[in-house]
């Protein structure tokens, strides 16, 4: 389909273009808008569009900067866009406008529409991370998961500011449920660094509401909404999904374990038997999405987290860590490791070091039927 077809159109009236690697929402009449954009951000009532943009050369590549600084590499973007710089906001990403998703909940007549793209890969997020950023000025990055919403009614500024931290939680709602790992920590992703979002409300509507919490109709339909379209979004550009998480690589990824640091503590425990690395990768694959350890293995990294977060004391995640570990050892097959020393890092090296101990089983055992197999075949021969 061409691109310059409309992406959407919205209750309010106006239509979402996917045109020069934007998304541009046209208005059709006053909207009240309040953006997290450092270009043009804040609280306007004058705007006549917003946007959201792929800032980079094209897929896979580095983002072009046409300025100096963003505000006036976004002035010339709005300009190429047909836009009055002046009276638009816009944000910036890395992620594919192809990828985009657009999501609509009604109830009666009012309806919310989130038009949303994402990833959260390469920088995912806690807040609270170790961060060290603190220049009074430097070119912002693009954003990671930016979100336009749209609420076919009208607001006071105020809820309006309170629709923005409810589209918040809803975005941290959906990492929650994705249990999408920090790159910068241990922790659960609230968010990228870089994140973006666009609220806007209908100026031009009868209706008018005063909520926009979690106990309101609104607030309802804002986290239901953004909810499922930061969860699409996520899966269009990066392939995040319930079905990738099933993985214990990717659960234990904020914790350093990666199937490279698995592959080490396998040709230590094989030694001259080890396998060639991609006959080991196809087995580590095959058992960290095991339907027989996932479960205990997120049991077993969700009592760390537990404790890290100091709602179970050292005693006891110890003594529930160490009947889940047999568990897991009993499930694939191996001997289960003691968990000595410092317990975020014990119960770590232990469950990885079980990883490899369980492939060099799955191998060796795998190396013999094969060597009977083939042994077999001699009989056959004089």
């Amino acid at each position: 389909m061409d691109n310059r077809f409309p992406l959407a159109r919205l209750s309010t009236g106006d239509t979402a273009y996917l045109y020069d690697k934007s998304i541009v929402l046209f208005f059709q009449g006053r909207r009240k808008v309040l953006s997290t954009s450092v270009y043009n951000g804040g609280y306007h009532e004058d705007f006549t569009a917003v946007y959201n943009r792929d800032m980079t050369r094209g897929a896979g590549m580095t983002c072009e900067m046409l300025a100096a600084t963003y505000e006036e590499h976004m002035a010339i973007v709005s300009r190429r866009l047909g836009l009055d710089p002046d009276r638009v906001t816009g944000m910036g990403t890395a992620a594919q406008m192809t990828n985009a998703a657009v999501k609509s909940l009604s109830y009666e007549d009012l309806t919310v529409t989130a038009i949303v793209t994402g990833g959260i890969e390469t920088n995912g997020g806690r807040v609270g991370d170790p961060a060290t950023y603190f220049k009074r000025r430097e070119k912002p990055r693009p954003g990671t998961i930016n979100i336009i919403l749209v609420l076919d009614t009208d607001l006071a500024p105020g809820t309006l500011a309170r629709a923005l931290v409810t589209c918040t939680e809803a975005k941290t709602a959906a990492l929650q449920e994705l249990m999408a790992g920090s790159r910068y920590s241990t922790g659960l992703a609230t968010g990228s660094g870089t994140d973006q979002t666009i609220v806007v409300a209908n100026a031009d509507s009868p209706l008018y509401l005063d909520g926009a919490g979690k106990h309101s109709k609104l607030g309802e339909l804002i986290g239901r909404v953004v909810i499922a379209a930061v969860k699409e979004a996520l899966f269009r550009q990066s392939g995040l999904s319930p079905e990738r998480q099933h993985d214990l690589l990717r659960r234990l990824a904020r914790f350093g374990v990666t199937s490279d640091t698995v592959w080490e503590a396998y040709r230590k425990i094989a030694g001259e038997k080890a396998a060639i690395k991609p006959v080991f990768l196809a087995e580590l694959d095959a058992l960290a999405g095991s339907e027989d350890l996932v479960p205990y293995g997120i049991l077993y990294i969700h009592l760390l987290d537990e404790y890290l977060w100091r709602l179970l004391s050292e005693q006891e995640t110890r003594a529930a860590a160490e009947p889940i570990l047999k568990l897991l050892a009993d499930a694939a097959g191996a001997k289960a490791p003691e968990i000595e020393g410092m317990l975020e890092k014990a119960m770590i090296s232990a469950l990885e070091y079980l990883l490899a101990a369980a492939c060099v089983r799955r191998l060796d055992k795998r190396g013999e039927e094969d060597w009977n197999e083939d042994r077999s075949v001699y009989k056959y021969f004089p």
